[in-house]
């Protein structure tokens, strides 16, 4: 114990960086877990539409009527964070998507924070969705 003592002594800066890159990971483990908890998998995703979730695609409304997923209703980004009583709350859970999962991701952690604790994003967007073939009505 009292090498160790004498070499943090004898290289303070190298213990003082070791020290701060063990924090930054931590730091950044945890935003990235909290961050995910809120977003879904396609299969899970694709689960919970089934059981009767609400889809909301944050898009813009030309893009979401280029194609969209069966049964979503359109509202967009700004829109929707200006009026979050948009979003029909309840026992309902809320899945939101736009192109890359980014848009979604950040809806759902401003709406989580204004405790809707029902809002999802679906991870990796609409690109994800079409890599696994699934379907979207009103696209070419």
């Amino acid at each position: 114990m009292q090498a160790i003592v004498e070499f943090a002594n004898n290289n303070l800066i190298l213990v003082t960086g070791l020290v701060a890159s063990a924090l930054a990971v931590i730091f950044y483990e945890l935003r990235l877990k909290a961050r995910n908890i809120a977003s879904l998998s396609i299969p899970v995703a694709v689960r919970m539409i089934n059981q009767g979730s609400q889809v909301i695609d944050v898009r813009p409304a030309a893009d979401f009527g280029a194609g969209h997923i069966v049964d979503a209703r359109n509202i967009p980004r700004d829109e929707l964070l200006k009026n979050p009583a948009s979003l029909k709350q309840g026992k309902k859970n809320t899945v939101l998507v736009c192109d890359t999962g980014a848009s979604s991701g950040e809806c759902v952690a401003q709406l989580r924070k204004a405790g809707h604790d029902n809002v999802f994003s679906l991870r990796g967007g609409l690109q994800e969705w079409r890599k696994e073939n699934l379907p979207l009505v009103g696209a070419d």
